[in-house]
């Protein structure tokens, strides 16, 4: 009676928030095996070292898998350093640039780093594809080859709608999930998690074990995470994403720009909360006996002590509530030191480090960005007489100090 209580508490946390379970009486017959066995669960995650950060959105999955790690199972992360070569071509409308060696592993260096501000690293195991997968042999491609039809490859969106429009795809592209599925036949994975554009990856992982005379894993996938903007997923591209190794005062302020009708989400999916307390603060929001700004608030706090330390944290809230709800200055504004004379606004943004852009200075000019002490400025040819001590403000977080410097030379 106690193993089947303890089965009934991991399945409980191991379902919360998830998309699917495929399929789902084989997770049950894994974890009680697993209780009776005392092996712990084998749980995969495979990572495309595409780009050397991750977000917000991404710790979606992780989070899952520092649950199943709760309950003593070991997560298995596979670093796609031979995949990443090829590049994964979920969701693409054309052929992914492929990565080189170096940029594979400067990637997934980073990426590692980044990843254990999440999971435990004493549960986790770390590999890297090229393991397995470098050294197959000829044979043994066409052997893997020979487990899927085309028919089958062109089920996926992807492919049938680049197929449809006359689109390339290149032959290599059809191998990316045969070895995301390879992976899982070399580490005998029991369990497999990722996002719900990762279905028919996930599924391929048990095609070929069961090709190759083993336990079929379990898919289990994740929801995909809506950016700041509340629509599109979240992605570094869009510019719609929290960062989890940025400034703790911007993973705070960002946090505080969710969407009302998002936090719920948010809270349940990446805060780290207990269940408790996210159901408290949801069940607030919805009676109107909690603020969604003191909602925001515990999201953004709990976001930045996870990503950046309780003290990091501390700071950014009360500097937010100094801020914002005081409205006055961060005490750390950076000073730019300029001349005295009369220049076009667009440069000096982008000279103090407040626009990436002349075009970009000029969007927030337009879109109503950017105030000189405390002042709205509209003008995108707008000229400015420096004084010491005058605050630019681009958005809710970005601030400069003036400081004109004698002589007449502006520092750069």
């Amino acid at each position: 009676m106690g193993q089947d209580r303890e089965v009934a508490e991991q399945l409980s946390v191991l379902r919360r928030g998830v998309v699917d379970v495929t399929p789902a009486h084989e997770l049950v017959e894994k974890v009680k095996k697993s209780l009776d066995t005392g092996v712990p669960l084998r749980v995969k995650l495979g990572l495309d070292p595409s780009s050397p950060d991750i977000h917000v959105g991404h710790t979606v999955v992780l989070e899952k898998l520092r649950q199943f790690q709760s309950f003593g199972h070991t997560v298995q992360l596979v670093i796609g350093d031979f995949t990443g070569q090829i590049g994964d071509p979920t969701g693409r409308s054309e052929t992914r640039r492929q990565l080189t060696p170096e940029q594979v592993q400067e990637n997934a260096r980073t990426y590692r780093e980044q990843i254990f501000k999440i999971l435990d690293r004493d549960k986790t195991e770390v590999h890297f594809n090229s393991t397995w997968l470098g050294p197959l042999h000829f044979a043994d491609v066409v052997r893997l080859a020979s487990t899927l039809t085309v028919a089958r490859m062109l089920e996926r969106d992807d492919f049938k709608k680049r197929f449809a429009e006359g689109a390339p795809i290149s032959i290599h592209e059809f191998f990316y999930p045969l070895m995301q599925g390879y992976d899982s036949v070399a580490l005998r994975t029991d369990v497999e998690l990722g996002g719900t554009d990762q279905t028919f990856n996930l599924l391929m992982g048990r095609t070929l074990q069961k090709e190759y005379g083993l336990e079929p894993q379990v898919a289990i996938t994740m929801p995909l995470l809506e950016g700041l903007d509340g629509v599109q997923k979240m992605s570094k591209s869009l510019g719609n994403y929290i960062g989890v190794s940025e400034p703790a005062r911007e993973i705070y302020g960002k946090a505080m720009s969710v969407p009302d009708a998002l936090m719920p989400r948010y809270l349940e999916l990446v805060s780290g909360l207990s269940p408790v307390c996210v159901g408290e603060i949801v069940e607030g929001l919805a009676s109107g006996t909690c603020h969604p700004r003191d909602g925001k608030m515990a999201l953004a706090y709990a976001l930045t002590t996870r990503f950046a330390g309780k003290e990091e944290a501390d700071h950014a809230q009360g500097e937010f509530v100094q801020v914002f709800q005081k409205r006055s200055l961060p005490d750390d504004m950076p000073d730019f030191a300029v001349s005295a004379d009369k220049q076009p606004l667009v440069p000096l943004l982008v000279a103090a480090g407040l626009a990436p852009s002349n075009s970009e200075a000029r969007r927030l000019i337009a879109g109503g960005g950017v105030k000189i002490d405390g002042v709205g400025v509209a003008d995108q040819q707008a000229e400015l007489t420096p004084q010491s001590g005058m605050v630019v403000q681009v958005g809710k977080r970005r601030f400069a100090r003036l400081m004109v410097r004698e002589g007449g030379e502006r520092s750069q």
